[in-house]
């Protein structure tokens, strides 16, 4: 079978959903299938390798921008395109894409939904051009729901079955400022009618999207996989016991009340040596929030005990959780997933995360960890401190979501389950 996968990329810092899109890619390649992997708007950012080698960033960011901003880039030759497509703009383009808020973002956000009847009318046509001359699919998948505008003109294009996957879109338009929110809202439940399956990545997904979209026809669920390369070392224990975050590292993701978590346990003294470490991805604009968590830390009077690491290689990653006795990521919002959660069950680490979202769902499936209250520091404080004081129950956590992430949560499962969805469409 021929794919044609579609992903956005955000071409200076790591994201889940680009990790996943490039996983999927290629455990169908290993499958024996023929999946092209093609970028939008930036370069993805990745740990592993990258499955859109050889294939160019389509509908460059800087060009959708420009051409919505202005009515003359509508029009301009491709040869001064090419010059805002180029590596070196997108890279410099791709340092500040994790700074720029939603609120920003309403009418491109909007347009690019419109498809062809957006500003972005010349954009989607090289991408239509663009796919025509290099490759033949047999079905065409798009990462996201913001990738929705693209479907009808590829429809036209081609007549295949159009596959969209929803990996956490609302928090993100439901920040977008109005009336750009609502219009987006209804212009993507349009679009999503356009295609012959939609999947969601967890199950809570599913439901919170078809709710949203008021849609009638069924929504499919294909939990994430990782590639268990590297995970394959047995877990051991750290020498003290570690509290960890690994996630980018800003208020949404949760590492202030981490911080805060950590810094009451502390205090509490029931956990003799406890460490934290702390690592992710970071954007433009962290940086000062990350300083501020660490002089929380130093004013505690626990700076000794709590190590910030940049972000990391993939082995630097593995690693990294296998230092680890517990992992905790409290978002802020309603986590779609949480890639972070099967790295560090991946590694026999079990967590604590708040009863929001598809944790809730994750945990019950593995047995990975304990849940809290959400937006709770005290809760979450309580959470940790029950898995680090039963060290042997929490080695048993841990083992059992290893074995069990093995089994239902490696790339191949998600690829042979995604086959599952898309096959019966031809």
């Amino acid at each position: 079978m021929r794919f044609l996968y579609l992903t956005p990329g955000t071409g200076s810092y790591y994201c889940g959903t680009c990790m996943r899109d490039n996983t999927l890619v290629t455990a169908l390649r290993a499958l024996g299938h023929d999946a092209t992997l093609l970028p939008l708007y930036m370069p993805p950012s990745l740990d592993e390798p990258s499955a859109a080698l050889g294939t160019p960033v389509m509908m460059g960011g800087v060009n959708a921008y420009l051409q919505q901003k202005s009515a003359l880039f509508r029009h301009t030759p491709r040869w001064i395109d090419q010059i805002f497509d180029s590596p070196a703009v997108l890279a410099a383009a791709g340092k500040r894409a994790g700074a720029t808020s939603p609120q920003e973002l309403g009418d491109i956000t909007l347009s690019m939904m419109m498809g062809e009847n957006g500003h972005q009318k010349k954009e989607i046509e090289r991408l239509a051009q663009w796919a025509r001359s290099n490759t033949k699919p047999d079905v065409i998948c798009l990462s996201n729901g913001l990738l929705l505008g693209v479907a009808h003109r590829l429809k036209d294009e081609f007549d295949v079955p159009i596959v969209c996957c929803f990996q956490g879109e609302d928090s993100f338009m439901d920040a977008l400022n109005e009336p750009f929110k609502a219009q987006t809202w209804q212009a993507m439940s349009e679009r999503a009618r356009e295609c012959e399956a939609l999947i969601a990545i967890s199950q809570y997904y599913s439901d919170v999207m078809t709710g949203r979209m008021n849609l009638t026809a069924p929504m499919h669920v294909v939990y994430n996989g990782i590639n268990l390369d590297g995970f394959e070392s047995a877990p051991r224990a750290p020498e003290n016991p570690t509290l960890g975050f690994f996630a980018r590292n800003c208020a949404a993701k949760g590492l202030g009340r981490v911080v805060e978590a950590f810094i009451l346990l502390k205090q509490r003294g029931a956990i003799a040596n406890l460490k934290l470490r702390v690592s992710g991805t970071r954007a433009m604009g962290d940086e000062k929030y990350i300083a501020a968590q660490q002089e929380k830390i130093r004013a505690a009077g626990f700076e000794a005990d709590a190590e910030f690491l940049p972000p990391l290689s993939r082995s630097e990653k593995i690693a990294f959780l296998q230092s680890l006795s517990v992992l905790s990521v409290p978002t802020a919002y309603a986590e779609a997933f949480g890639l972070y959660l099967l790295e560090a069950w991946a590694c026999g680490v079990p967590v604590v995360q708040p009863k929001s979202g598809a944790f809730p769902e994750l945990i019950e499936r593995t047995g990975g960890g304990v849940l809290c209250e959400p937006n709770n520091v005290a809760s979450l404080a309580d959470g940790i401190e029950n898995v680090l004081s039963n060290p042997v129950k929490a080695r048993e956590m841990g083992e059992n979501a290893r074995q069990i992430v093995q089994r239902e949560f490696s790339a191949r499962k998600m690829a042979e389950n995604f086959l599952s969805v898309v096959q019966p469409l031809l």
